[in-house]
């Protein structure tokens, strides 16, 4: 995939976010570096996905690819670095938002549009996904029938790591403060992932 100025911003949250958190453990510079040149091999390699707007969460799962490259630790150990890593990062909380900004009703017309879109199936890796608004038992659902993360993970030989990412999702409904209830994830071999999130009440 060309490596643009989106993917550049978006590699470099997580890199920062994650070098900080090598130096605080006592990690050299040299890690870091290692991850950044793994990282720039996986994008040159990876499948474009266009505008896509899970474009975040490809990068993530890009990124955690590299760090299991590059840092000769375990997917739990670097699992962790990334979770504390993006958990200490004031940048990263204000890039993400809150609560409110999430489930603006707003934002509705935008992601039923994308749920059409994601099943013309326009990039190979992208995600496809049905959209499901509020009821009285979440205000948000997802249920995505076709995962970038996985595909990623697939292409890259190392399909095990993919459901490293989905625990990230949990990480991220926490710094934004809300709830997410899901049943399965299409990395753990469920047909589809299941996404339902709820204002903490």
């Amino acid at each position: 995939m060309k490596n643009t100025i989106g993917v550049k911003m978006i590699y470099t949250f997580y890199h920062s976010a994650v070098k900080a958190e090598l130096k605080k453990r006592g990690f050299s510079k040299d890690v870091a570096d290692k991850i950044d040149e793994e990282h720039k091999k996986i994008v040159e390699r990876a499948k474009d996905i266009g505008k896509s707007r899970l474009l975040s969460s490809y990068i993530m799962a890009s990124y955690y690819i590299a760090m299991n490259r590059g840092t000769g630790l375990s997917a739990e150990e670097n699992y962790e670095i990334f979770r504390d890593g993006l958990c200490a990062s004031k940048l990263f909380h204000k890039m993400i938002g809150d609560v409110d900004s999430y489930l603006d009703p707003k934002k509705m017309p935008g992601r039923l549009k994308w749920s059409e879109d994601s099943h013309k199936h326009l990039y190979e890796n992208d995600w496809v996904v049905d959209i499901l608004p509020g009821n009285g038992e979440y205000d948000l659902g997802y249920d995505y029938h076709e995962c970038g993360a996985c595909k990623l993970c697939n292409d890259e030989g190392c399909p095990e790591l993919a459901a490293y990412i989905c625990r990230m999702d949990f990480v991220l409904a926490d710094i934004m403060n809300m709830k997410l209830v899901r049943t399965g994830t299409i990395a753990e071999g469920a047909e589809f992932c299941d996404f339902r999130y709820s204002r903490i009440k």
